[in-house]
This record gives C-alpha cells, structure tokens and sequence, in this order.
C-alpha cells in the first residue's frame, strides 16, 4: 500500500535528551516541562499534533523523565481537590490533558542521538508513516504546523521535513537542505541531499531543518544502517540522506513563527510573547513591560 493512502495518525516525541543548557533547572525535571507561562514546553507541541489529527503520541523518554508521564496521565487526587473546591474550569483543563491522546512510551537507555531515538519506536510505529516533533521547537502559526505538512505528505505521498529561512550566520547550527523547488508551490522543495551543521562558507542553502518530520516507514531500515558520527550518535539527517537516494523527499516552509526553546535566550522570548497573547495576562503584562526602563 503505497504511504499516501494511509491515514497520518502517530507522532513520535523524543524527549530522552538530558536539558544541559537549563541546569540547574533540569537536574531533578525534565526540560520538557519548563513551563512556557503555566504550560509545560511538550504540551504546547502535543497540542499541535492534536489539531492536525494525530491522535497516537510515542514518548522517547529516558531516565527521570517520570514527570512527563504523570503530566498525561490522569490524576485522581488533584482532579478530587479540584472538583472539592469548585473550580471546574481548572478541572476541565487537567482533565483535557488526560483525555487528548493515547500517549506510549519507549526508553531509549542512552541519547545516541535523534536517529536512534526515532529507532527506538520501531515496534510501536509499525508500518506506517508517522510525524516526529521535537518540543524544543515551538511553532506559533495560524494553521499548527503539522497540520499543514499533512497536507503536503497527503499530496506528495513521500517523507515531508520541516524548514525555515535562516540567516547565514547562524546557519551552521542547523542540519540544511540542497533542495529545488517544486513547480506550482513556492513553499516545497524537493531534496537532493542534507548536510550536517556546515559552515557558513559551504552550507547548501539558507533553509534550515526544524523539528518536525513527517516519516515513512522505510527510514527504519536506512537508520539501521547509518553510521555513527563522531560523537556516537546517530543523526536522523544521515539516515534521511540515505533515503533520498532512493525515493523523493520534499522540504517545506512553513508559515508561522518558531521559538527555539531549546535555548535560555529562545525560551524566554517565547515566554514574552505566549504571555502578550494571552486575554487574561497580556494586557496588564504590556503595561509593565512599557514601565521598564529599558
């Protein structure tokens, strides 16, 4: 059965990394659960998934990440007290958490890499096309990011990876993509190969991977046979280059904006500007941010 005719339903989450760049907030909780104004990062990209019909979340987690679990998971107690005490909007909210998704989880016993943690969910993936989300990307846009790379994979029928224009100068943190555009789409590219965080001086292009992927099966088997890189891991972008070879793999940009997360900089722009949004805070929060002398 050829991968468009099958319905997009699994995404799988890798959050087995260690959170180095937040300690000490990270040493005792999982980074993906620092909270963007009272939501923790990962709920923010699962929420994503959610709008665009994927409806089976696969967690890569690794040690101490047991608080990413009980945030999905019901909670008796604090749903009792919150029932007790009449807050029932409060209620609602913990509920919907509980009740958007089947989340799975796999561990991955040590972080070799993206590659390997996508490798890890093999079996509960099975055969079929898959997303992959990476919470330290958070991407605020009208339409949720990947709802609008469902729509490109239900096209194209192929793997669908997520880029952005990137300055330059900063290209060399990035995995980046050779690609051509595709006629009739100013947004899709198709991919002839994808380098690894190059200099500036050699990099492909200014289009930058971001942590969104839609899958096809057969990247378990290219991923098998990825070499390792220097450092031990194995990269998802080496495996993806093995595959675009031998069948075609598209780049899209997307429409939004992203936070990197990922980085204490990144985070609390992104906390600034959840906060500017929100009915409840953004008013009185823009009224103190105009009293600071800057």
């Amino acid at each position: 059965m050829p991968d468009g005719h099958m319905k997009l339903r699994k995404a799988v989450f890798p959050a087995a990394g260690l959170g180095t760049r937040f300690l000490p907030a990270t040493k005792a909780q999982p980074k993906e659960m620092l909270p963007l104004v009272d939501k923790p990062i990962i709920q923010y990209v699962i929420e994503e998934a959610v709008a665009a019909g994927l409806t089976s979340i696969i967690m890569v987690t690794g040690r101490g990440k047991n608080a990413i679990e009980d945030h999905f998971d019901v909670s008796y107690e604090l749903e009792k007290q919150l029932e007790e005490r009449g807050k029932h909007d409060l209620l609602a909210q913990v509920r919907t958490i509980a009740n958007m998704v089947t989340v799975s989880y796999v561990r991955q016993g040590e972080a070799l890499g993206l590659g390997h943690a996508v490798l890890m969910s093999r079996d509960l993936v099975g055969d079929e096309p898959f997303a992959v989300m990476l919470g330290d990307d958070i991407i605020d846009s009208e339409i949720p990011c990947m709802k609008q790379m469902v729509e490109v994979f239900e096209r194209y029928e192929a793997p669908v990876i997520a880029v952005q224009t990137v300055p330059r100068k900063y290209i060399s943190a990035y995995g980046v993509v050779d690609a051509v555009p595709e006629a009739g789409n100013d947004r899709v590219y198709r991919i002839r190969d994808m380098v690894e965080k190059p200099p500036a001086d050699k990099a492909p292009s200014d289009l930058a991977i971001i942590g969104r992927y839609i899958l096809t099966p057969d990247i378990f088997a290219a991923l098998e046979k990825t070499e390792r890189d220097e450092g031990g891991e194995i990269q998802l972008t080496n495996g993806l280059r093995a595959l675009a070879e031998k069948r075609p793999v598209y780049a899209y940009r997307f429409e939004g904006k992203r936070h990197d997360a990922g980085n204490k900089l990144g985070f609390l722009k992104a906390t600034v500007e959840f906060a500017l949004k929100r009915e409840d805070l953004g008013g009185d929060f823009r009224e103190y941010l105009k009293s600071l002398k800057l």
